[in-house]
């Protein structure tokens, strides 16, 4: 089954350092964009993440220090990255909790704004997870009947992902073969997510929520006027920088209306004083 597209979207999967969204780097991205006329263009670029590669990821993707020495840097990769998304919606497997999140960070990192906003996000682990409950190497084996050479090879596996999301369409009546539903239907929390980490999130009236720790599914103008230093906790340590973005503009928000609020009282309060004013000097007049 063909993708019923409206605009690109860009299959795309990471290689990297370790499994950390915030701290570890991109040592190889892979990218098939389909475009709305089912054309595809691909691009799968090597990146020099100027830290250590762990040994548990080298045993993984066989990706060493030696392989990339020579690759560009993400700030030299960037742009050529950047041009070729385009404004695509984005798809991969796991991407959700780590493909976006890590590219969104390197993004960030060389002073890039990649808005997400404007992008759907389609997570074909999702799809799979609560339809079978399977790896990737097990959805591409059970929907393609294939096995996945070289695997955990960017290209490779982000091949598997598209051919796996076209046989999901294909066995699946119930699967809209449309973006937006399948965008929310690879969601796997129970709120819309504000940040792909999943640590902010709105609840079902569209309020701003925490969505993780002791102020699970508490609003965030709550905890901001009961606790004022938490926001500040977070925006402070180990969260992705998206993470801290979404968090900042919501709290800087909340700051303007809290100075509105207070310039309106202070405002009623000099008119009450004012008109007192007057109305002493109306009585000894």
């Amino acid at each position: 089954m063909k993708l019923n597209l409206t605009k690109s979207i860009a299959f795309f999967d990471i290689e990297s350092t370790g499994l950390s969204t915030s701290k570890d780097r991109i040592v190889e991205i892979g990218i098939i964009k389909v475009n709305a006329d089912q054309s595809e263009e691909r691009l799968t670029m090597r990146i020099n993440p100027e830290m250590t590669i762990s040994k548990e990821s080298v045993e993984i993707h066989k990706i060493t220090q030696e392989d990339i020495k020579d690759a560009p840097t993400f700030k030299a990769a960037s742009q050529k990255i950047l041009d070729f998304i385009g404004d695509a919606d984005l798809a991969g497997y796991n991407s959700n909790k780590f493909d976006i999140p890590m590219l969104m960070e390197e993004f960030s990192r060389v002073g890039i704004d990649f808005d997400m906003s404007v992008r759907k996000a389609i997570d074909v682990q999702n799809i799979f997870h609560k339809k079978e409950q399977r790896t990737l190497v097990a959805a591409y084996k059970f929907y393609c009947d294939k096995d996945i050479e070289n695997a955990h090879s960017a290209e490779a596996d982000i091949i598997a992902t598209y051919e796996v999301l076209k046989a999901q369409l294909d066995k699946y009546p119930d699967l809209e073969n449309d973006m937006d539903f399948l965008a929310e239907y690879s969601q796997h929390n129970k709120n819309k997510l504000l940040d792909f980490a999943g640590r902010l999130a709105v609840n079902k009236e569209g309020v701003p929520i925490y969505n993780f720790g002791k102020h699970k599914d508490k609003t965030i103008k709550e905890i901001f006027q009961k606790e004022p230093g938490y926001h500040a906790w977070m925006l402070n340590n180990d969260f992705p920088s998206y993470t801290k973005q979404v968090l900042k503009k919501i709290t800087d928000e909340l700051k303007a209306e809290k100075r509105e609020l207070q310039a309106k009282k202070n405002l009623q309060e000099k008119q009450k004083l004012t008109n007192k004013l007057d109305q002493l000097k109306d009585k000894f007049n």
